[in-house]
């Protein structure tokens, strides 16, 4: 009973009342919310934070609709269950995040997947070459031999190569385009 005038006081902005009802309650306020919390330093924490707000909400109380204890223990409560799940909740997205960074990208994995199919389709459209314009392609583009270079490592003159490298270059050109 004496919680419910000191907290009809204080709703008015009586200080000398909110020290005697911090006096009070502080201590079943803080048993309740370690009993939710359970780490201490998290506990004081919410401890303070009820106080603060009953300071701050004072003339919410109602005391027609039960006593002042049994009002500021249920804000004690609610505020410590509010930070147990806030606590889970940054735990679980923590877990998340950590489980992401440690798995590849869904958009690296699909590239990897489709530049391997691209290889896969440059080799069989290579395979459809004749040997002398794969050789020609091949040396110019994978071993990045310029045109002067793949005639005297072929033994042909230039023009020979040039006409190759076009020709087969336009036969990768229709294969590629065809299967795209």
């Amino acid at each position: 009973m004496e919680a419910d005038k000191l907290l009809l006081r204080v709703a008015r902005g009586d200080q000398r009342a909110f020290e005697e009802l911090y006096g009070l309650v502080s201590g079943p306020v803080f048993g309740l919310v370690r009993r939710v919390v359970r780490d201490p330093a998290q506990s004081e924490e919410v401890a303070q934070e009820v106080l603060l707000e009953l300071w701050r909400s004072a003339a919410k109380f109602d005391p027609g609709r039960g006593s002042a204890m049994s009002w500021i223990l249920t804000l004690a409560h609610r505020r410590a269950v509010d930070r147990v799940r806030s606590a889970r909740a940054a735990g679980e997205r923590e877990q998340r995040e950590a489980l992401r960074a440690n798995q590849p990208a869904f958009d690296h994995v699909t590239e990897e997947v489709e530049a391997g199919l691209e290889r896969e389709l440059v080799r069989r459209c290579l395979d459809r070459l004749t040997v002398l314009q794969r050789q020609s392609v091949t040396l110019a583009y994978y071993e990045g031999y310029t045109y002067r270079e793949v005639a005297e490592r072929l033994s042909l003159p230039l023009g020979t190569v040039k006409t190759r490298m076009r020709d087969g270059l336009t036969r990768m050109r229709d294969c590629l385009g065809g299967a795209a």
